[in-house]
């Protein structure tokens, strides 16, 4: 992703979540996908994809079961 693109996904992204916190940091290559934070928290990664033409954006989260609340097993 390029810096326009993360640039649109960031500014996106907050209007979307109502969150001013939320963060897209650069990759070091163009074809490497690029991080979102809230605040200094990682939370994922954004993946640009071209499908006939067409660009969309993906992103990836992972909770770590560590993470949740207790619960019923």
């Amino acid at each position: 992703m390029n810096h326009n693109e993360i640039t649109r996904v960031q500014d996106y992204l907050r209007q979307t979540f109502g969150n001013p916190d939320i963060n897209l940091k650069a990759p070091e290559k163009d074809t490497l996908p690029a991080e979102f934070y809230i605040n200094d928290e990682f939370i994922g990664v954004i993946y640009r994809d071209v499908d006939d033409g067409e660009v969309s954006y993906a992103l990836n989260m992972s909770i770590l079961e560590e993470d949740l609340p207790p619960g019923v097993l």
